[in-house]
């Protein structure tokens, strides 16, 4: 079996050179951002708006991504909406005003996503079957390093300052950079966004719920993490180690985690998963370790059972859906997945100026458990499930539907890629 020609493993290469440019640049926004906010006096539900208005763009990035790249092709959609972010990214420390703010995170979200589109719909262009595994493997490992290195870089310079909005602009920059002047043919076209939404509660409701639930709890969380944190009194290194203690965690939980979860019914691993991370949500809300170790510790046992729900509910809906309607599918469950994202924030906020910080773990704890319950019930009440025809746990990024074409097999004839062709 022969491998990838130079050409693409060239290709593959330099899209995911630009990858770790775009990863690490939009962490360390995630988190500095809020920071920020701190420091502006922003409201804690003010806060939460700009989550919810970011998770919003993302959503309509999703629909408007694919006919952007459809007319101007993959590097000039890439070029044009990297600038378009930098440029946006440079106003925040301009305009330090929280309606302002609004407006420019709702934009950011929308041009993020299709950043994200164009890259993974990039990598799936220049994958087939001998390489798709690996290629999955590399971009997941390009995303959790880069996002844990973006929001250490937080502590290269003050928040305060705009010095880390520039860092993040120099790093959308820099990711075009190898994209554009890297000799590389141009992929074909994406096709016209065709999310399978109809039907998915009764397909899946375990996964479609799940989707949902998890979306808003980590729109809540990436949110408004750094403040609570900062309400906690802890200093923006603590924030910033504290935050990648958590992807660090979700990253060592979700081979073994997925691995268990091909052995047996899924919701018998999404059920203690969900009701251990409702667990460690309280311990964190109404408890706070005297040693900066025990604080760390238990953030990476939150994030161990929290980031890889996500992919658990998708991996149990896929049990369900057809191959040739995989894509479409699960691009639907990531767009639920996004408008929970979306509600989580103001709501976590809600609770925050209510009842003091660890309100926000409280939001977190409250939706996993109502998750919780609801596999319990499904697992009494519903059907039960076998093991037959059962894919493999993959674990994902959340970043756009483009990604779910990587674990399409290009000899299914009905494959989702022509089914989504108009």
């Amino acid at each position: 079996m022969s491998g990838p020609s130079p050409k693409t493993s060239r290709t593959i290469v330099t899209i995911l050179v630009g990858a770790v440019f775009v990863l690490a640049g939009v962490s360390l926004f995630q988190t500095v951002l809020p920071i920020r906010a701190g420091l502006e006096t922003f409201s804690t539900k003010l806060v939460g708006f700009l989550g919810t208005a970011y998770f919003g763009g993302f959503v309509a990035g999703c629909l408007f991504g694919p006919w952007l790249v459809r007319t101007v092709g993959h590097i000039r959609a890439f070029a044009g909406v990297a600038a378009l972010t930098a440029a946006l990214t440079l106003i925040f420390p301009i305009w330090p005003n929280v309606y302002a703010w609004i407006g420019l995170r709702l934009l950011s979200g929308l041009t993020l996503s299709v950043v994200f589109m164009v890259m993974e719909s990039w990598l799936n262009d220049q994958s087939d079957n001998d390489n798709r595994g690996r290629v999955l493997s590399a971009y997941i490992i390009v995303a959790n390093v880069a996002t844990m290195a973006g929001q250490l870089l937080v502590n290269a310079a003050d928040p305060a300052a705009p010095t880390l909005f520039g860092l993040v602009t120099i790093m959308m920059c820099l990711a075009v950079v190898p994209l554009a002047l890297t000799p590389t043919a141009e992929p074909k076209p994406i096709p016209t966004a065709k999310l399978e939404l109809s039907g998915l509660l009764s397909i899946s409701p375990a996964g479609t719920v799940g989707c949902f639930l998890v979306g808003a709890v980590e729109g809540a969380f990436w949110t408004l993490g750094p403040v609570f944190g900062q309400l906690r009194g802890m200093s923006v290194f603590e924030v910033t180690v504290i935050m990648a203690a958590f992807v660090l965690g979700g990253t060592l939980s979700q081979w073994p985690l997925g691995r268990w979860s091909d052995q047996v019914d899924r919701r018998y691993v999404l059920l203690p998963t969900a009701t251990a991370c409702v667990g460690t949500g309280l311990l964190i809300a109404f408890w706070s370790p005297s040693s900066f170790t025990g604080i760390f510790a238990l953030a990476t046992l939150h994030g161990a059972l929290m980031v890889p729900l996500y992919a658990l509910c998708l991996a149990h809906a896929n049990d369900s859906i057809p191959t040739e309607k995989l894509v479409q599918t699960s691009g639907g469950l990531l767009l639920i997945y996004s408008i929970g994202a979306a509600i989580g924030p103001f709501a976590a906020a809600w609770v925050m100026d209510t009842i003091g910080e660890g309100g926000l773990f409280v939001f977190i704890s409250a939706a996993l458990a109502l998750f919780a319950l609801f596999i319990a019930f499904r697992l009494v009440f519903g059907p039960k499930r076998t093991q037959e025809e059962r894919s493999p746990f993959a674990p994902l990024v959340k970043t756009s539907q483009s990604v779910f074409e990587l674990e399409v097999d290009d000899e299914d004839p009905d494959a989702a890629p022509d089914e989504t062709k108009p």
